[in-house]
C-alpha cells in the first residue's frame, strides 16, 4: 500500500498536518504506545465491521441463544477485531501509525523539542 494516499482529492500531506489536531497533551508518546494505540484503533475497527457480519446471523437455539450468546457474540466479535489487528491486520494501523508520529514529529519541531527514542 505504499505510496497510496488516504487524503481526500485536492488535498497534499501538509494541508491535512497543518488542519490536524493538537494531538501532544503535555507528553509526548514513544513509538511503542504510538504502535500499540494503532493496532488497537485498526482492532476497533475491524470489530465494528465484524458486528455488521454478524447482525444479519441468527442466534442458534441449538446452543442456547438468548441473552447471554448475544452477549457473548459482543465478546467474541471484539476479540475477533483484536486478533486480525494483532496479525497484521488490514494495513489501517499502519497508516494511522505514520500518521500520528508525522503529525507529533510536526508538533515537537514546532515547540523545539526532541522526539522521543
Amino acid at each position: 500500500m505504499d505510496g497510496m494516499s488516504l487524503s481526500p482529492p485536492g488535498l497534499d500531506q501538509s494541508t491535512l498536518t497543518r488542519s490536524a489536531p493538537r494531538l501532544n497533551l503535555g507528553r509526548t508518546a514513544t513509538p511503542a504506545q504510538i504502535d500499540r494505540s494503532a493496532q488497537e484503533f485498526e482492532g476497533v475497527f475491524i470489530s465494528q465491521m465484524l458486528s455488521h457480519m454478524w447482525s444479519s446471523v441468527e442466534v442458534d437455539p441449538v446452543f442456547g441463544g438468548g441473552p447471554a450468546e448475544e452477549t457473548f457474540r459482543g465478546l467474541m466479535i471484539e476479540e475477533q477485531g483484536k486478533a486480525i489487528a494483532k496479525a497484521g491486520g488490514l494495513g489501517i494501523a499502519d497508516h494511522v501509525r505514520r500518521q500520528l508520529l508525522l503529525i507529533q514529529e510536526m508538533q515537537l519541531q514546532e515547540s523545539g523539542q526532541e522526539l522521543p527514542q
